[in-house]
């Protein structure tokens, strides 16, 4: 029964791949967080990152994507309340550019696992972008009929696609040579991420629903 479904889920995880290579908001939260707090901190939020994929590959399945399609002035809030949460971590990037608080001890990390898990897995469920790209999926897998072990299967590969590539993202931002370099351009690494930021709101406020 699984094997029948192969090449759909090979394609559903080979669109996904393709899309997570690509960098954009997470990729960009990623370098922050690598530079400024350190490995740990990184793959914390690379996990938070790549749990987010456990509720939108579910959410595809299960059709919610296709609600907010449908319904789009709750496509709207989302869309707004996403923008708002990336220019929040804009406003954060720009206030350590300008203040240039301590570097914190990344041996003795100020902030939880948890709360830094968190604010990937809030930033990869912002963008509503992602639900058409859930649907990409979804239309071009039709996993929508698939029997609950697909499905398990589906969520579980999609859930190690999304971990597996962030982490990727985690270590290579972590590596020696870019920590290093963070302190003596630490201004202007957090001005260029809080424009990042800013650059992914606006555009995601204006986009149409």
């Amino acid at each position: 029964m699984i094997a029948d479904w192969w090449p759909a889920l090979l394609i559903a995880w080979g669109i996904q791949a393709a899309s997570l290579l690509s960098p954009g908001p997470a990729v960009t939260l990623l370098l922050g967080v690598s530079a400024s707090r350190g490995r740990g901190a990184a793959v914390a939020t690379a996990c938070g990152i790549g749990s987010a994929a456990i509720v939108m590959s579910l959410g595809t399945v299960l059709g919610v994507a296709a609600i907010f399609v449908l319904y789009s002035d709750l496509m709207t809030v989302v869309r707004l309340a996403g923008a708002v949460f990336l220019l929040w971590l804009a406003f954060k990037s720009f206030r350590t550019a300008i203040v240039l608080p301590p570097l914190p001890d990344v041996q003795f990390r100020p902030r939880s696992g948890f709360r830094t898990a968190l604010t990937g897995f809030v930033l990869q469920l912002s963008n509503p972008k992602a639900i058409f790209f859930w649907l990409a999926i979804a239309s071009a897998a039709n996993l929508a009929a698939a029997p609950w072990p697909v499905v398990v299967l589906f969520v579980l590969g999609a859930f190690l696609n999304s971990l597996l590539i962030h982490l990727g993202w985690a270590l290579l931002l972590s590596a020696a040579p870019v920590r290093a370099l963070y302190p003596r351009a630490r201004r202007w690494i957090e001005g260029a991420i809080g424009v990042f930021f800013t650059v992914f709101a606006v555009r995601l406020a204006m986009e149409r629903s």
